[in-house]
């Protein structure tokens, strides 16, 4: 997997997955000159691992993979999510387009495609989903609550609770928060944290992510100079280690 242009400016995240690392190199580049950040995966392993990894923003998705194919891997994304998938594929049959579409797909195009008609096509679907809201959200993570040691943060009402008491917390907190609660007992680097939490990845040096920990800290542990909640891994980043249910 790699990552291309993860640490400049705000700009929406797109994650390609296709095989052909050919492909990935010169569509990643072309992307990364339009605005995008872009993360590259060979299949759908690698793609699992980017979609827990970073909050995407859509999925440049290859039909024809070893292993588990495209039509496999939208299936899984539409299973828990609505983030926007385009399709890709040297097929050229409508047959194809149409089972690509009834899987979940937002849109398809074959091999060989003009990489400008792709950047158009990914602008034309963000836009829709920036028009309709934020679909890339999972269900999981609009219904439900998160318990771990004495809180529970409600995705509901964006609010968090210590034995029914309300804390409050900003909206930077709050978003902090899920974004550790989602993803429990792991390590997560500050641009992760950056692009999970603030929807825009780093710049050199950007130390926020450190203000806004120690922020936390001082409302959900006991002893915020001595951290239990919010371990700090050095060289890494920071992880929660308390365990996290879902009620």
């Amino acid at each position: 997997m790699v990552m291309f242009n993860i640490t400049e400016t705000t700009k929406p995240h797109i994650l390609i997955v296709d095989d052909d690392s050919e492909i990935r190199n010169l569509l990643s580049r072309f992307l990364v000159k339009h605005e995008y950040r872009v993360t590259a995966a060979k299949d759908g392993r690698e793609m699992k691992k980017a979609l827990a990894d970073w909050q995407i923003d859509l999925i440049v998705l290859d039909l024809m993979m070893p292993g588990e194919d495209g039509l496999t891997l939208c299936r899984k994304v539409r299973a828990h999510s609505n983030m926007p998938v385009i399709m890709l594929t040297a097929m050229g049959e409508d047959v194809e387009r149409i089972i690509g579409l009834e899987v979940g797909a937002d849109d398809y195009m074959a091999k060989p495609f003009n990489p400008r008609e792709l950047a158009a096509r990914i602008k034309a679907v963000l836009r829709r989903v920036e028009q309709g809201g934020t679909p890339n959200i999972s269900d999981d993570e609009k219904t439900g609550r998160y318990a771990f040691d004495l809180f529970e943060l409600d995705p509901a009402t964006r609010s968090l609770h210590k034995d029914e008491v309300e804390i409050n917390v900003t909206a930077g907190e709050y978003n902090l928060l899920l974004a550790f609660v989602s993803h429990p007992q792991r390590i997560l680097n500050r641009d992760q944290l950056l692009d999970m939490a603030k929807r825009r990845s780093a710049i050199p040096f950007d130390r926020s992510i450190d203000v806004q920990v120690g922020r936390l800290r001082k409302k959900i542990e006991q002893d915020f100079r001595e951290p239990t909640l919010i371990k700090t891994v050095r060289g890494g980043g920071y992880m929660l280690t308390a365990d996290v249910t879902r009620i």
